[in-house]
């Protein structure tokens, strides 16, 4: 079958629409690979707040309060983009958000937790707004029964772009080290490159994608607003939307760790090097690529839930080989089975939002999925953050304990019926 084959569009839909739509998550997947996971947390835990005993609770703090901002907002703004019809001008406004605050991230030093903190909070927010809102796309893009596929494809492509922005960020790094740089001086230019890569690679997604959901003009503000209350009301019509809801919450707690704070854990408890530390998240970029590509594949022949299965049970083979593991060969296992698992149960939990979704509401579901995700990034980190403190920086014992969550996500996923919330989403 060939790339972004047409057989798996809905009709009007052309390839190069499919391409530009990929291409946002390739555009945004800089900022996750950068700034979360491979180099501004360590940076912000190690040199910002100085390795204090508070130091990794700070950052999971600030990552908590972003995603409880995403989780109150999120909800309001796909109503309002599905009412207006104005997913792109969300998208728009939410790419120029995250695009600044990552630049701005350029001016954060020794000691500037506050202005650091503010930064993240602000480009997380963003970021999280624009992959909701891209997401929302994807029913419009792919047939039913092709929304794994499809869905893969931009996860794959997105890696992609995590590994360009990560890879020249490494280059950068590797250089600066050469001429006797510390991390005081080239942890600020990769800051600049991922908020470049983001902001030219976002470019094709607003010239080429249509968007086919027209809304209602007559919305306002205030009706806006109250659908953060409402959304959530109404899903009790979608039994299984909401049991995936609850799934989601549960399994993204860990795989949220593992993106906060995966560069912390190799740095703490591995003894792993910055620019170690960044060729491994490179080698889980490629990793979670092919996953996400291959794996839609899968999931479309097997069926979202088997698939999404699958993904945990590696999930809890991941973390147990990086808990108990104490050479480094154990630990880029447990790297490369992250990444296979990361982009293949993130697609699997898109492409399901996107079977569950009414065809005129699906901004609004959208936006309730990044709401359970959000609350997953608050307790996963935080969760993480606070056994370290109180441990005094038992790391091991941390990662340990969030295989818990994929344990929780396996058993809320078994009563999920497939069928019944497709019919349901069919019905309206």
């Amino acid at each position: 079958m060939a790339l972004f084959d047409r057989r798996a569009l809905n009709p009007g839909v052309q390839r190069r629409e499919v391409l530009a739509w990929a291409g946002y998550d390739f555009a945004n997947s800089g900022y996750t690979t950068v700034v979360l996971t491979a180099v501004f947390n360590a940076y912000f835990v190690g040199v910002i707040a100085g390795a204090t005993e508070w130091a990794t609770l700070a950052w999971t703090a600030t990552l908590a309060v972003s995603n409880l901002l995403v989780m109150l907002a999120m909800p309001a703004i796909g109503a309002a983009a599905d009412r207006r019809g104005t997913k792109k001008k969300w998208l728009a406004a939410a790419t120029i958000g995250c695009v600044a605050a990552t630049a701005g991230l350029a001016l954060c030093g020794r000691g500037e937790v506050a202005l650091a903190a503010t930064l993240i909070i602000i480009s997380n927010f963003a970021y999280s707004m624009g992959e909701a809102l891209c997401g929302a796309f994807l029913p419009e893009l792919a047939r039913a029964e092709a929304l794994g596929k499809v869905s893969g494809w931009g996860w794959s492509f997105g890696y992609l772009g995590g590994m360009l922005a990560l890879g020249l960020s490494l280059a950068w790094v590797l250089q600066a080290q050469g001429r006797g740089e510390g991390a005081e001086q080239f942890v600020p230019a990769t800051m600049l490159i991922t908020a470049a890569i983001y902001l030219v690679a976002a470019i094709p997604f607003f010239l080429v994608l249509r968007e086919r959901t027209q809304g209602n003009t007559t919305a306002n503000a205030m009706g806006s607003l109250r659908e953060v209350v409402a959304a959530i009301g109404r899903t009790r019509g979608y039994p299984d939307f909401r049991r995936l809801l609850w799934t989601g919450t549960a399994y993204q707690c860990g795989i949220a760790v593992v993106i906060a704070l995966a560069a912390v854990y190799a740095e703490a408890a591995m003894g792993f090097k910055q620019t170690e530390t960044m060729m491994l998240v490179f080698l889980v970029n490629i990793a979670a690529a092919g996953g996400a590509f291959a794996f839609g594949y899968v999931e479309d022949r097997i069926g979202h839930r088997s698939a999404l299965a699958a993904t945990l049970v590696g999930w809890m083979a991941m973390i147990a080989i990086a808990a108990i593991g104490t050479s480094r060969p154990m630990f880029w296992v447990a790297a490369t089975l992250a990444g296979l698992c990361m982009g293949s149960s993130q697609s699997c939990g898109r492409a399901l939002v996107g079977a569950f979704a009414p065809a005129s509401r699906l901004a609004e579901f959208y936006g309730l999925w990044a709401f359970a995700t959000r609350l997953a990034a608050i307790i996963g980190p935080l969760t993480y953050g606070l056994v370290t403190w109180a441990t005094a920086g038992n790391h091991r014992l941390a990662i340990a304990l969030t295989g818990m969550f994929f344990v929780a996500g396996l058993a809320l996923l078994s009563g999920i019926n497939v069928a019944r919330g497709e019919a349901r989403a069919a019905a309206g």
